[in-house]
């Protein structure tokens, strides 16, 4: 087993892959569905060839750019485990940022706080803030079906179906009509930032395997924030708050559109671990 890990690793390291080393215990984990302590029970056995080879495809997959998390199908969010899918954004440990200024914003609120995950995509936003806050009433919605599949995937594993709703359309268009505005206490959403001429300059694993329509914020990147902040106070109580991630060059922008828009008051600004605005809160 040892010769195949090293193996693996050094094809890793030729491709450029940084994180060649634990891309390589990782995939074999997966394959042999144990935990850290059984990978290294298992350091000193022999492999099969078959099981070698089932192994060393695997990790083609990941030198060919294929994401680690769609070849183990999951990925760690906020200590959860969080089904992935090719056709849903991964769920990023920037996201962690957002996710934890809400949960201090539900709990501080005390009472059954309505909450709104716009754009939801695998539910990572929505569901960690329904599984690690009990006053939270959390509705989930995406344009995209098969985000709403994931997440409704994500939610049945986590136990959370009683505790979450869904709804299917274009931003807000699900919670408007005639006789129906549904308004929450919190709105949260991380919607498409990347400017699209830069698209094509990521990652392979990101402009090959991730889908366009949750990268693309159009040409200055910003088109989906005008879109939310012309709209989000409709769907607000009183006391209402709007959370967004935000690329990290991006938090003047997004405050002076609030500004022209004559949208909201107050703008809290918050970092990262690496110093930079990662997300904005209007009130």
């Amino acid at each position: 087993m040892k010769d195949f890990v090293q193996m693996a690793e050094k094809i890793l390291l030729s491709c450029g892959k940084e994180e060649a080393k634990n891309d390589a215990e990782l995939i074999f984990r997966y394959l042999m569905n144990v935990d850290k302590m059984g990978f290294f029970k298992l350091w000193g056995t022999e492999l099969d060839d078959a099981t070698g080879e089932r192994y060393l495809d695997l990790v083609a997959k990941r030198a060919e750019g294929v994401p680690l998390q769609h070849i183990t199908g999951t990925q760690e969010f906020m200590g959860l485990t969080f089904l992935v899918k090719p056709e849903v954004l991964i769920p990023r440990q920037d996201t962690e940022v957002l996710v934890n200024e809400v949960i201090q914003m539900v709990r501080d609120i005390k009472k059954s706080c309505k909450v709104l995950d716009l754009g939801c995509g695998t539910g990572a936003i929505g569901l960690s803030i329904a599984r690690l806050c009990e006053n939270a009433k959390v509705t989930l919605s995406d344009v995209s079906s098969k985000a709403i599949e994931a997440a409704k995937q994500n939610a049945k594993v986590m136990g959370l179906e009683k505790k979450v709703s869904f709804e299917q359309g274009y931003l807000f268009a699900p919670f408007e009509g005639r006789f129906r505005r549904d308004t929450f206490d919190i709105i949260v959403s991380n919607p498409p930032y990347i400017r699209s001429d830069v698209i094509p300059t990521l990652q392979v694993e990101v402009r090959e395997h991730e889908p366009i329509l949750a990268l693309d914020g159009g040409k200055d990147g910003l088109d989906f924030y005008r879109a939310i902040l012309e709209k989000a106070q409709k769907y607000l109580t009183k006391t209402g708050v709007l959370a967004f991630e935000i690329g990290n060059d991006q938090a003047l922008a997004v405050a002076q559109i609030a500004k022209e828009l004559h949208k909201f008051n107050e703008c809290k600004f918050v970092k990262d671990l690496a110093g930079n605005d990662r997300v904005l809160i209007f009130s």
